[in-house]
């Protein structure tokens, strides 16, 4: 079995080939994060498969969850076909589907509309903002740059993501708070969200805020990050639409089977739907 070093070097190089490829930022940096983290644990250590079968196991006796690791093997995985060290793939965490949704996890419409309402109270006009423009439209974390004052006006916003490009239609409502606050502001054109400084609101300062936020609102950090909004969006819609085929075109899924994971129900919900089976005697 052939033995391999990861270098700085070798890292930078997959990093710029990540951004070669058009991969989100947020995809970019999660990728070198988990490398990092395999260089980590190695320790200096030679990189064979035997050492990737160890590090898979490291990770599930720290109990993280399957999806994390999984999540964390496929970037290990890509950098090693990068370089041609197929010889070091691992095989990803088998997971049966779940049926329902972690209940820890699960973001109510009612906590959704308190975030908002508490980020008012407390001053913080882009914050809830931002947490109402996700929440309506759907949109990734990476992608709210492209909620523009151009799109606001015109009711719609041209996203080009991930080598696709999708335009989303903005309901009036949104469209009217964003050009309101981009007046009070003095935005005249481009990015309705911004730093102090005039740059683009980051993935981090976003997850950042909301975190701060929830200890203020008192919901479960557990449930408040950008991409739970866009869990609640789906759902939401597809109760009013029932169109699983629509919904994955506006949140611009390549897989109708990537949409199926947005629509899992609550445990709640689950128990629910068991009881009025009524097979308890």
């Amino acid at each position: 079995m052939n033995a391999h070093t990861i270098t700085a070097e070798q890292i930078a190089r997959y990093g710029e080939h990540l951004r070669e490829e058009e991969r989100a930022p947020g995809t970019v940096e999660n990728y070198l994060r988990n490398v990092d983290r395999f260089v980590f644990w190695l320790a200096g250590r030679a990189v064979t498969r035997e050492k990737a079968v160890e590090w898979k196991e490291h990770l599930v006796s720290c109990r993280y969850a399957p999806a994390t690791i999984n999540g964390m093997l496929s970037a290990l995985n890509s950098f090693f076909s990068y370089f041609g060290w197929q010889e070091c793939r691992v095989k990803a965490l088998r997971v049966q589907r779940r049926a329902f949704r972690d209940p820890s996890r699960e973001l109510t419409r009612e906590e959704y509309e308190h975030l908002i309402e508490t980020a008012r109270l407390l001053g913080r006009e882009r914050l809830a903002l931002v947490l109402e423009t996700i929440g309506a439209t759907g949109v990734r974390v990476s992608e709210v740059r492209y909620l523009t004052v151009e799109a606001a006006r015109s009711g719609r916003a041209e996203i080009s993501l991930k080598g696709k490009i999708r335009t989303i239609l903005l309901p009036g409502k949104l469209c009217r708070k964003l050009l309101k606050y981009a007046r009070k502001e003095k935005i005249a054109s481009g990015e309705v969200f911004r730093t102090g400084g005039g740059k683009s609101l980051s993935r981090k300062q976003i997850w950042s805020e909301m975190k701060n936020l929830c200890h203020h609102a008192g919901v479960e950090p557990s449930k408040v990050f950008p991409h739970n909004l866009r869990h609640l969006f789906a759902t939401v819609f597809y109760r009013a639409c029932g169109d699983i085929v629509k919904l994955a075109d506006v949140l611009g899924h390549s897989s109708i089977e990537t949409t199926r994971i947005y629509l899992l129900t609550s445990g709640a919900e689950h128990i629910r739907t068991l009881d009025r089976l009524r097979l308890v005697c």
